[in-house]
């Protein structure tokens, strides 16, 4: 069956706030790999964070329109706190080290709308870059 659409683009843009948001929170992961001498979070077990992160939230059925996306994601650029998550529209950074923390963000974070506190990364942590 097909869907008929009426009215044109600029309608359907009328109709929706700029506020609304397709999730209600989307977190990336950063999975960048970088040269071998250089720290990156593929190293840190970014791709395992990932992905128990996304079978988590899929098994508790908050994936989809208006719950939570998962999302791979390149450099971020907070590799010294590495690995890095980030959850939107809450700009909230994260790092983790094992599928507890993972689940403590699932839960607490994606679910509940709770910081995990313990998690953060502090503000002012980026990418140490060589100097020219």
């Amino acid at each position: 069956m097909n869907e008929t659409r009426t009215g044109t683009s600029a309608d359907l843009k009328a109709n929706v706030s700029p506020l609304t948001s397709y999730y209600e929170r989307h977190i990336f992961f950063c999975l960048n790999d970088r040269k071998p001498e250089e720290d990156c979070c593929a190293r840190h077990a970014a791709q395992q964070g990932f992905d128990r992160c996304k079978s988590q939230v899929k098994a508790a059925g908050m994936d989809g329109a208006g719950k939570v996306r998962v999302n791979k994601a390149g450099c971020l650029d907070r590799c010294d706190a590495g690995p890095v998550a980030v959850v939107y529209p809450d700009a909230v950074w994260y790092t983790y080290v094992d599928n507890h923390d993972i689940d403590e963000i699932v839960e607490s974070h994606l679910k509940n709308g709770k910081v995990v506190e313990r998690l953060l990364v502090p503000g002012a942590l980026g990418r140490e870059r060589a100097s020219s």
